[in-house]
């Protein structure tokens, strides 16, 4: 019974472990990815835009 309370903790969060990487593996892609890209490519964008812009009184 020693070696059962032993392994039960070590064995479960292994079982989570694994249903958290399939779940993030599933969730990749789907009909949402061409949102999610846009919104990233978006924000990429902006980004760049403001590090090109001339700063006021700058050298």
């Amino acid at each position: 019974m020693e070696y059962f309370s032993a392994l039960l903790p070590p064995v479960v969060m292994a079982a989570f472990f694994i249903g958290l990487v399939v779940t993030i593996i599933k969730s990749q892609g789907g009909p949402n990815k061409a949102k999610e890209d846009a919104a990233v490519d978006a924000a990429l964008a902006r980004a760049e835009s403001v590090q090109q812009a001339p700063r006021a009184g700058g050298a």
